[in-house]
């Protein structure tokens, strides 16, 4: 079964990155250490990052972090998607418009301009279409930014959300969570290593 995961790093105070992400400092000033997990040497979070990867059957993400990945000093063949894993799923991105050209051409991307629905229904129908050729179950990786996650979570999009909880105190950046509905979640795993804590919940529901 195809399960849609919205997958991200957060500080301990909530922030996806720290302040003033833009252009050539993406994640912001100090969010750096929100990764430093994705590429250290400790085995266990190399396993993490590898299955990670590899259940992967297709990609969402938004705009603004598309063109972040797709920039300069973005993604490249040896830093990608699950950092050094690269992995190469079908990616698709929801935005406005289409951009006019894309450096990453190597890659599988779709450009939804329909609304994140759209978007999650067209990575299901990748990931399925992947699991099938694999002979495996794949799933949709929602990985961000946060306003892309929170909105599918508020949209009840989301089967499963797994964070990565690194420990580090930002102060401000970019919050995962700014309101919206309450959610019902059910842990059902933690895994501590050297550089976070990763924490998997089932989305059970929305509470209005």
């Amino acid at each position: 079964m195809t399960r849609i995961i919205a997958d991200i790093s957060v500080s301990l105070d909530g922030f996806v990155t720290g302040p003033d992400p833009g252009p050539g400092n993406g994640l912001g000033t100090g969010g750096e250490a929100l990764h430093t997990w994705a590429f250290s040497d400790d085995p266990e979070e190399r396993r993490c990052l590898r299955e990670g990867t590899a259940r992967s059957g297709a990609v969402v993400l938004g705009r603004r972090l598309f063109d972040l990945v797709d920039g300069p000093g973005g993604w490249d063949d040896e830093i990608g998607y699950g950092a050094e894993e690269a992995g190469r799923p079908a990616f698709v991105v929801v935005t406005g418009s289409a951009p006019e050209s894309v450096r990453l051409t190597g890659l599988d991307w779709t450009f939804v301009t329909t609304g994140l629905p759209d978007a999650v229904a067209a990575a299901r129908e990748r990931a399925e279409a992947a699991s099938s050729r694999r002979g495996e179950d794949l799933d949709v990786v929602l990985m961000g930014g946060a306003a892309t996650i929170a909105s599918a979570l508020e949209a009840g999009l989301v089967d499963v959300l797994t964070l990565h909880l690194a420990p580090v105190v930002l102060g401000a950046g970019t919050p995962l969570f700014a309101g919206g509905a309450p959610h019902t979640l059910v842990r059902t795993d933690v895994l501590p290593t050297s550089n976070a804590t990763h924490l998997t919940y089932d989305v059970l529901e929305v509470s209005r």
